[in-house]
């Protein structure tokens, strides 16, 4: 999520608006170790509003140039 973040150039708060979701369930989807807990519906929300926002999410085992699993923009900033 924080990479997620980064390549959209915006903070947890800002997130959380785009997802519906409050500050400090972005921050405790962020420090989770590892695999990113949260409840459902929350953790669906995240990951619709970083699609809505141009983030495409690589799962493990998804087609990618390099291998592995990450974050990247589905299109190159204007």
């Amino acid at each position: 999520m924080r990479a997620a973040r980064a390549l959209l150039g915006i903070d947890q708060k800002a997130l959380a608006e785009l997802a519906g979701v409050s500050l400090p369930t972005i921050q405790r989807m962020e420090a989770s170790g590892g695999v990113v807990r949260g409840v459902v519906e929350s953790l669906t929300r995240v990951v619709e509003a970083l699609d809505r926002a141009g983030v495409e999410l690589i799962g493990d085992n998804a087609r990618s140039e390099t291998g592995g699993r990450g974050v990247r923009l589905k299109n190159p900033p204007a």
